[in-house]
C-alpha cells in the first residue's frame, strides 16, 4: 500500500498517480460483446439458448427461458425465517426512503401569462441485470427493483444466470419481495443484448439497471443510445477520514470491506496522526490473516490501498474532494460539520458508528453509486434514474402578443423562416 504525507515535497504528483492508478488496468472485450449482442439481433432465443449452454453449461429451449412462478415460489420459501426478516427489514427501508425522493409536478403562471410546467412519469419498462453463481447479491434486487417499483414503473424484467441450472433461493426471494415476476435465467452480455433489443421470449426495455462483469458493463455501453442504462460501474473504493479517538481495528475492518469485493478495489485512509495510521495498517494485516477473501483483499490492499497524513481537516477535506469517492466515511467529532466539505462523494457515511456497511444494506439510501471519481459529476441511483421530465406550456392570446414577438425577432436572426412565420402569422391574426 501507499503511504503519503501532504508535507512531502513530491506529495501531488503521487497523489496524482494514486488518483489514477486504476484507470491503466482494463480489459478490452468490446470486440467479443459487439459479435454476441450482433448474433442476439439477429437470431434472437436461439442465440440466446446457445450462449446459455455455453456459457452457464445450461441446455434451455425457448420456453424453458424463463422463470416460472412455481419455481420462483419453491426456490423463496427455501430461505430461512431469520434471514427473510432480515430481507424485509432492507426492503422496508429501501422502499421507505425512496418514497421519500418522489417529486411532485409543478405549474404556475408566470408574469407574462403564460402556464408553464413540468410532469413526472415513470419509464414503461426496466431491465434488472443480477450477477448468479458465486457472486449473486440479493442486496441488489432490492436497490435496483425497489426504486423503480416506487417511481411507476410497470414492468420490470430481470435477467440473472443460473450456471448448471442452480436457481438462487435469497435472489428469488429478494425478487419476490419486490413484487418481480418476470424472471429470466441468462446473463452475460447476450442477456443484455435481449433486454435492450428484445427477442421472441423477451419483450425490450427502456432502461438497463444493475451490476456485472467486465461483459456485462462493456455490453450495457454498447446498447446505450438505443436504451438508457444506469452506469457503468467500476472497481468499488472507499475513503475513510478519521482521527486518532477511532478503534484502529474498525477503520481496518472498514477498508477491508471494500477490499474483499475486488482485487481492483481501492480503500484509502486520510487522517492526522501517523502513529494512529500505523496502528490501522498493523490491524488490516492481523484481520487479513483470517478474512475468508484475504487473497482478494490483500491483493486490493497491497495494490491499491493507500494511506493519506494531513496537517488538518480543512486539507483532508480537498483531498477527499479530489478522490471523488464511491463512498466517503467521516469518522470524526463533528463528521456533520466537516461532511458541509464535501462536494464529491457518491455517499457519505458519517460518524464513528455508521461504517458503509450499512449501507450496503439495511441502511435506505441506495448503494448503486458513481465510481472511478465520476461522483465529480455523477449520482447514485434513485427513483429519478426511473421516471422522466416532460415540460409544458399553455399560452393564450394575452401570453402569445406578451412573448411572441420576441421569438420571431430570434428565429429571423437564426434564419427559420417558416419558425417565425408560424408566431407572426398568429400574432397577426390576433391583431
Amino acid at each position: 500500500m501507499k503511504w503519503l504525507q501532504s508535507t512531502d515535497t513530491d506529495f501531488e504528483s503521487r497523489l496524482a498517480t494514486l488518483l489514477s492508478d486504476r484507470s491503466a488496468v482494463e480489459t478490452s472485450v468490446s470486440t467479443p460483446v459487439r459479435d454476441i449482442i450482433a448474433t442476439i439481433r439477429e437470431q434472437g432465443d436461439t442465440a440466446l439458448c446457445d450462449y446459455t449452454a455455453r456459457f452457464d453449461r445450461l441446455s434451455l429451449a425457448p420456453e424453458g427461458l424463463a422463470i416460472t412462478a412455481d419455481e420462483i415460489a419453491r426456490e423463496a420459501d427455501k430461505v430461512d425465517a431469520d434471514l427473510m426478516e432480515a430481507l424485509n427489514l432492507a426492503a422496508s427501508r429501501i422502499e421507505s426512503f425512496h418514497r421519500a425522493q418522489m417529486p411532485s409536478n409543478l405549474a404556475y403562471q408566470d408574469e407574462a401569462g403564460l402556464t408553464l410546467g413540468m410532469r413526472w412519469t415513470p419509464l414503461d419498462a426496466v431491465g434488472l441485470y443480477v450477477p448468479g453463481g458465486k457472486a449473486a447479491y440479493p442486496s441488489s434486487v432490492l436497490m435496483n427493483a425497489l426504486p423503480a417499483r416506487v417511481a411507476g414503473v410497470g414492468r420490470i424484467a430481470m435477467c440473472v444466470p443460473c450456471p448448471d441450472g442452480v436457481l438462487n433461493p435469497l435472489v428469488l426471494a429478494a425478487a419476490r419481495v419486490c413484487g418481480v415476476s418476470e424472471i429470466y435465467r441468462v446473463g452475460g452480455a447476450q442477456a443484455v443484448a435481449a433486454l435492450a433489443y428484445g427477442t421472441n421470449s423477451i419483450r425490450p426495455v427502456d432502461r438497463i439497471v444493475g451490476p456485472g462483469n467486465a461483459y456485462v458493463a462493456e455490453a450495457k455501453r454498447q446498447v446505450f443510445g438505443h436504451v438508457g442504462i444506469d452506469s457503468i460501474a467500476g472497481p468499488s473504493e472507499v475513503v475513510i477520514v478519521a482521527d486518532n479517538r477511532n478503534n484502529p481495528r474498525f477503520v481496518a475492518l472498514d477498508l477491508l470491506a471494500q477490499a474483499e469485493h475486488d482485487e481492483l478495489a481501492q480503500a484509502v485512509l486520510i487522517t492526522d496522526d501517523a502513529g494512529f495510521a500505523r496502528s490501522v495498517v498493523e490491524a488490516v494485516e492481523t484481520e487479513l490473516k483470517t478474512l475468508p477473501r484475504a487473497a482478494i483483499a490483500g491483493k486490493s490492499w497491497t495494490d491499491h490501498g493507500a494511506v493519506v497524513i494531513v496537517r488538518d481537516w480543512n486539507e483532508a477535506a480537498e483531498i477527499a474532494n479530489r478522490f471523488a469517492s464511491e463512498h466517503l466515511e467521516v469518522m470524526l467529532d463533528d463528521a456533520e460539520q466537516f461532511s458541509t466539505l464535501i462536494r464529491h462523494a457518491g455517499a457519505m457515511f458519517l460518524g464513528r458508528n455508521c461504517p458503509e456497511a450499512v449501507g450496503d444494506y439495511v441502511g435506505g439510501p441506495n448503494h448503486v453509486l458513481p465510481t472511478s471519481r465520476t461522483a465529480r459529476f455523477a449520482s447514485g441511483l434513485s427513483v429519478f434514474d426511473f421516471l422522466k421530465r416532460t415540460t409544458t406550456i399553455s399560452a393564450g392570446a394575452d401570453g402569445l402578443r406578451a412573448v411572441g414577438p420576441a421569438g420571431v425577432r430570434l428565429a429571423k436572426a437564426e434564419g427559420l423562416d417558416a419558425h417565425a412565420l408560424s408566431l407572426s402569422a398568429r400574432l397577426d391574426a390576433l391583431g
